[in-house]
């Protein structure tokens, strides 16, 4: 029993590692100006479709078969957004904004399927509203308006990706199968973005660790992980990837911690951490 609990720990540390690791390498890649938007978001999808087609092909499924269109355009749209969104964005707000959005995307979606809130629950709603609010006032340490929306645009459509995902039999392949549907999407997108193009080594490295490490093999990791745990643990785990995702920005990309960044995190990720416990 306890070695189950303590590989469930530590599959868990991965995958939260490596979804942080997302932020953190686009955000490095694009400030570093060793790749364009576009191209990294072009690179994340096709390299994290190979990996995951390869790993679904050791078990005989063929990924083609797996996954549908509508899902895999919200993947689509939520990487696309992600990559434009840290053109201007600092890493943790940038982590802190999509967790949020996913978040809200969620719980507002329940709510408008019936779920009822309790008081404690509408309490930490408000006060996760209240941080998102608190964050995107305007001031000299507020994040860039269009960085942010292109953030939260990129929230909402990982959260819609998230509750199309729900039931599903074998993640792993309905995982792969989205991602192989991306690239036709993608290489659209590569087709628009052809006269700003912008491609170095470094940002192709950053891009492939992305797509194939921490989005590919993450998930992989992440379902592992899901076995040992709770649904309210699963989702109230995933509170320490913006946490992660700052701290990634501040020892790498010699980001600044501000006390609004602070604030908020502390309002948001509380606020959802109430909300979560309640359901």
């Amino acid at each position: 029993m306890l070695v189950t609990k303590v590989r469930a720990l530590s599959l868990t540390a991965v995958a939260m590692l490596a979804f942080a690791a997302n932020s953190v390498l686009c955000r490095l890649a694009l400030q570093q100006e060793a790749i364009d938007a576009a191209s990294f978001t072009v690179i994340r999808l096709l390299s994290g479709a190979l990996a995951l087609a390869l790993l679904l092909g050791a078990r005989g499924i063929p990924p083609a078969r797996a996954g549908n269109w509508r899902s895999a355009f919200a993947l689509f749209a939520y990487a696309a957004a992600f990559s434009f969104a840290y053109v201007s964005l600092p890493t943790g707000i940038g982590a802190l904004l999509l967790f949020a959005a996913v978040q809200a995307t969620m719980i507002l979606t329940g709510l408008v399927r019936g779920e009822r809130l309790t008081m404690s629950q509408l309490v930490g709603l408000l006060l996760a509203f209240g941080g998102f609010v608190h964050l995107l006032s305007p001031g000299l340490s507020a994040p860039p308006l269009g960085g942010a929306l292109l953030m939260v645009g990129a929230g909402i459509a990982w959260g819609v990706y998230s509750l199309r995902g729900r039931g599903t039999r074998d993640p792993l392949a309905a995982t792969a199968g989205n991602f192989l549907r991306t690239v036709p999407m993608a290489i659209g997108l590569a087709i628009l973005g052809v006269g700003s193009v912008n491609i170095q080594s470094s940002g192709v490295l950053y891009a492939v660790l992305s797509g194939a490490l921490a989005s590919g093999s993450g998930y992989v990791v992440w379902y592992a992980a899901l076995r040992g745990l709770s649904a309210t643990g699963a989702a109230t785990v995933q509170l320490s990837v913006p946490v992660i995702a700052a701290l990634g920005g501040v020892l790498l990309l010699g980001e600044v911690v501000t006390m609004r960044l602070v604030l908020a995190s502390v309002a948001i990720l509380g606020g959802v951490a109430i909300v979560l416990r309640g359901r």
